[in-house]
Parts: C-alpha cells; structure tokens; sequence
C-alpha cells in the first residue's frame, strides 16, 4: 500500500497543479471568442473529461507515465485571437478542424516531421508573441484594480520563491477570496456541472485564424516538447498513438467545447521523473492517477467557470498572465539560443505580438509566416548576377 501511494499521490498533484495553474487562461480564451458562461463551462468539463480519459487509456495500454492536457498555448492564443468571423460556432469549427489536423499528423508520419522540422527560433517566437499581451495584465491590473491585484500579485512572488509548485494556484486562491468577499451574492452561483453542444460552423477566416495557429500551437509547444520530456526519462510511446488518440479526442470534444488535448509538457516531469516512483516501471500509476483526477476536477468546472465570470475580467486576465510567465521566459530563450535565427525570430515575435490582422487572418499566422520567410532568405543567399558588356 505504502508504494503504491507515491505515485498516486503524484498523479493528483500532478492534475490539480495541471488544473489550478492554467484553467484562468482557458476561460479566457473561451471567452474572447465568444464563449457564455454555460458554454465556457461545457467546455471546461469537456476537456478535462477528455485529458483524463486519453491518460488513463494511454497509461494502462503503454504502461508509461503519458500525461495529458489541454493546450494553454493555445487558449492563449484563442485569447489573443478574440472574436471571429461566425462567432463561437466557427472556433467550435475551428477547433475539430485542429483536432483532425493531428490525427492527421499522427496518419501521416511526413507531416508531423514538417511540423517538429519548424525551427526551434521561429516556434518559441510565435508562442512568445501569442503569450505577450496576457503576460502583461498582472502589471496592468496592478493599476486598474490594485485592491485585488496586489494580494494576488504578492502571493504568487512569494510562493515562487519558497514553493513555487505552489505558486500560481496560490495565487488563484487569493483571487477566488478576494471575489468572495466583493463579488456579488455567492449563493446565486450555479455549481452543477454543465454539459453544451455547439453546432459547428466553418468559414475560411475561422480556419485560417484560429484552426491552423491552433494546430501549430499544439504541436510545436505541447506534443513535441511532451515527447521531448517523456524521452529525457526514458520513456518513448508511439508517436502515432499518441496523436491520434488526443487529436480524436479534441475532435469528439469540439461541439461541448474542448478546443485541444495534447501531451502534457511542463507537469509531465511530476509524474515522469523520480519523485513520482523511485521504479520507472510503476510510474504509469501516476499518469493513469493524474486521469483520474482531472476527471473529477472536471465535476466542478461550474463553480470554477462561475467564479471566473463573477470577477473583474482583468483580475482573471492577470492571474492567466501569471500562469503563463514561466512559458513565456521558455520561449523567449528558445527564440534567441541561436544566434544564427535571431532575426528571424525577431520578425515573428513583433509580428505575432501586433496583433495585426490582414484578410481576416490573425497576427499568429502572419507571424509563422514573417519568420519563415525571413529565415529561407536568410539561409538561401542571393548570387550576385555578373555583369557582361
């Protein structure tokens, strides 16, 4: 019994630090595309339901830690988006096509090459533009709303120097006490569990702005560094697998809301590493455990998506922002470590970070495709024409 509740006890960590740290920043991303309160709600549970069917799945077929989530890189990017063409059905569109791009990646092995073969510059670039403007609401909300701003801000300083796991759920306590306190009526919040079919719409804007940068998002910020980091302990799970079983699962998880499910990347090493189980053979108890987990957490999205909304959007806005600063400091290292893609990542930055929108297409797109650009002249010198005459 003592063994067996190490890596259990790893895996529920693993999932309410997976859950507390992140679920701000996907509320407001569904909420910037149009998202209302039942359907942010509805798709709340729908990805929780759905990382922890996919994990425990995984876990008991493979027999290793594969820890799955949903993509905070690309709620931040639905964030940093906002409204689109169609409403919310077309990024309930947008979302399923995301989803059947990585099954598709995970059927045809080409593609999901072309995707890993996206300089390392050019990905940790694009992430850190999408990632800007939310990791700038805490110093914003600092000075539209300090009275809930500085407790929150404080705590999380704080715990991240002594107990930095800690340090971002902590961080949304004071914020969920400080919306208690001076928030409307809390007995009028609706805790039920919520469940909302979306009838998907496409259009072209909706696709192009929010189902490729969403793809791409996922893979080169989740799917690749969760392989990456499930390799640095010395696991490797079928890549095939892996994709399309979460890419099938953000597709049947698109109509209630789900927008992706992908491997896990920084709280993988909870329940990869050595901390989750001294024997690497058992530690798929943790992954499996951390399903499990994300499930039940996944009951409450009601109260959680309710106290979300009752609160200042800037309050929310801030607490994501510093969920997300640890991500943001990763990708703007991997977008200067080589000096020879600097200024193409440059490029991508300032593009993505713009929020420029041209044809109806997003910053993020024009962004990959800046920096792309940037680096083919870059790595393709032009040969001096002779002159004859």
């Amino acid at each position: 019994m003592t063994r067996l509740l190490q890596p259990v006890l790893a895996g529920v960590v693993t999932a309410v630090v997976g859950f507390a740290s992140s679920f701000a920043v996907l509320l407001a991303g569904f909420r910037a595309v149009g998202a209302d309160q039942r359907q942010a709600a509805s798709g709340l549970l729908a990805v929780c339901v759905a990382t922890g069917v996919v994990a425990v799945w995984l876990g008991l077929r493979q027999r290793q830690p594969i820890v799955v989530a949903w993509s905070t890189p690309g709620a931040a990017l639905l964030a940093a988006t906002g409204a689109v063409e169609g409403g919310y059905p077309a990024a309930v569109g947008a979302f399923a096509v995301s989803g059947l791009l990585i099954v598709a990646a995970g059927l045809f092995t080409a593609l999901g090459r072309w995707i890993a073969a996206i300089p390392a510059p050019i990905a940790g670039a694009m992430l850190a533009g999408i990632l800007l403007d939310l990791c700038l609401a805490p110093v914003r909300a600092l000075g539209e709303v300090p009275s809930a701003a500085v407790p929150t801000v404080l705590v999380w300083a704080l715990l991240s120097r002594y107990a930095r796991m800690w340090a971002v759920p902590g961080a949304l306590l004071v914020a969920v006490i400080v919306i208690a306190l001076s928030g409307p009526e809390m007995g009028a919040v609706d805790a039920r569990p919520v469940l909302e079919v979306t009838v998907p719409s496409w259009n072209a804007q909706a696709l192009v702005t929010v189902a490729l940068p969403l793809f791409l998002v996922t893979m080169a910020s989740q799917n690749v560094p969760g392989m990456a980091v499930l390799a640095g302990y010395g696991y490797r799970p079928p890549l095939r697998t892996v994709l399309t079983s979460t890419g099938l699962a953000s597709v049947l998880g698109a109509p209630l809301g789900g927008h992706a499910v992908n491997l896990a990347a920084i709280s993988a090493a909870l329940a990869a590493g050595p901390d989750a189980d001294p024997d690497p053979e058992r530690r798929w108890i943790a992954s499996v455990t951390a399903g499990v987990s994300m499930i039940v957490l996944g009951v409450g999205s009601g109260l959680a998506t309710a106290l979300v909304l009752l609160s200042p959007p800037m309050l929310i806005e801030a607490v994501a922002g510093l969920a997300l600063l640890g991500a943001f400091a990763s990708a703007i290292t991997s977008a200067v470590a080589e000096p020879q893609g600097r200024e193409a990542a440059a490029v991508t930055f300032v593009v993505t970070a713009s929020g420029l929108t041209i044809l109806g297409v997003g910053a993020a797109f024009w962004g990959l495709v800046a920096g792309g650009l940037m680096t083919l002249l870059h790595r393709r010198p032009l040969r001096a024409v002779p002159v004859t005459g």
